[in-house]
C-alpha cells in the first residue's frame, strides 16, 4: 500500500494535506494516523529535530485535523491513538466523550467516515441456471483466466450458491499470474437457496496489471448442487475497463468462458467520470 510505501514519507506537506483530506481512502483511519506520524517523524530528521510528540505534532500542523480520529473503533483509539501522545489531554477526554458519552463535545476532528472507494463489479454471464445433475463440487476447482486494458484492483468474487434450498459454504478463493499464487482466501458465505451471487473477499485489494492474464480460481464445499451461469461473454465492459475471458487450465470442474461459477469479479478501478478528465 501506498501509505507504507518509503516514498510516502518523502512527500510535502501539502500533498500530504492532499492525501488525508481524501474521501475516497479505502483504509482504516487508525492505518492513516500512523502514516501521517511515520512523514512527521521524518520532517522532524529533515529539520534537525528530535522526533518527539510534541515536534510531530508541531510538524503536521493542521494537516492532523484532517485524520477522522472519531471514525476509529474505540478500541483502536483507547490502544492506539489515544496512547501515542499526540493528542492533547483534552481532546483525549473529548474524542472518548464523542465514543460514549449521549451528550458529545465539539471536535476539530472530522467525525463522518470517508466514503471510500465505490467496488465495481463485472458480471460475464448473461443469464443462470440450474439442472438435478449439475453444478457438483466435491473439492475440484473451477478456474478463469482475465486480463484488463487499465489497472483495477481486484477485492473479490461473486459466486453461484445452493438450487436446493438454503445452505452455509466452505471456499478457498484464490488470484494467481503466471501460476504464482498472489492472493487467497478461506472463507465462507450462506446461499439463501436463490440465483444470486453471493460476495466473497480477500483479505486485501490486489493490483491487476493491464494487458497480462490472471487466473481466478475457487474450490466450494458445500451443497452439492447449485445454480451456475450460462451464456459466458469473452469480453465485458464495466464503466471504462475492458475485460477479457479465456478458458483456465486450472479449471477441472467444468468452469469455462461459456458457462459454470465465478460470474463476478468484484473490484476498485477508475469510474467513468475520471475517464473523461
Amino acid at each position: 500500500m501506498a501509505l507504507r510505501s518509503e516514498g510516502f514519507v518523502d512527500i510535502d506537506i501539502h500533498t500530504l494535506e492532499s492525501v488525508l483530506a481524501r474521501e475516497t481512502l479505502n483504509c482504516k483511519e487508525m492505518h492513516l494516523f500512523e502514516a501521517a506520524l511515520n512523514w512527521a517523524a521524518a520532517e522532524c530528521g529533515r529539520r534537525d529535530l528530535e522526533p518527539t510528540p510534541q515536534n510531530k505534532r508541531n510538524v503536521l500542523g493542521s494537516a492532523l485535523y484532517l485524520v477522522r480520529i472519531p471514525t476509529m473503533s474505540l478500541e483502536e483509539f483507547a490502544n492506539g491513538a489515544a496512547q501515542l501522545g499526540i493528542l492533547t489531554l483534552q481532546e483525549t477526554i473529548d474524542i472518548f466523550l464523542h465514543f460514549t458519552a449521549h451528550n458529545k463535545p465539539q471536535l476539530n476532528y472530522p467525525i463522518k467516515s470517508r466514503a471510500g472507494l465505490k467496488p465495481q463489479v463485472c458480471h460475464r454471464f448473461q443469464s443462470c441456471a440450474y439442472r438435478s445433475n449439475q453444478w457438483r463440487y466435491r473439492g475440484r476447482c473451477d478456474s478463469i483466466q482475465f486480463s484488463v486494458d487499465k489497472r483495477i484492483f481486484v477485492v473479490g468474487f461473486g459466486l453461484y450458491g445452493s438450487s436446493g434450498g438454503a445452505a452455509d459454504y466452505n471456499v478457498k478463493i484464490e488470484l494467481k499470474r503466471l501460476g504464482r499464487v498472489m492472493a487467497e482466501n478461506n472463507t465462507k458465505f450462506f446461499s439463501d437457496g436463490s440465483s444470486n451471487t453471493f460476495h466473497v473477499y480477500f483479505e486485501h485489494p490486489i493490483q491487476i496489471e493491464p494487458e497480462s492474464f490472471y487466473t481466478a480460481s475457487a474450490i466450494l464445499d458445500g451443497s452439492e448442487l447449485s445454480y451456475f451461469g450460462q451464456e459466458g461473454m469473452s469480453e465485458v465492459t464495466v464503466g471504462c475497463v475492458t475485460f477479457q475471458f479465456q478458458c483456465s487450465s486450472e479449471s477441472t470442474n467444468g468452469t469455462g468462458v461459456q458457462g459454470g461459477q465465478i460470474p463476478e469479479l468484484i473490484f476498485y478501478g477508475p469510474s467513468p467520470a475520471s475517464d473523461e478528465h
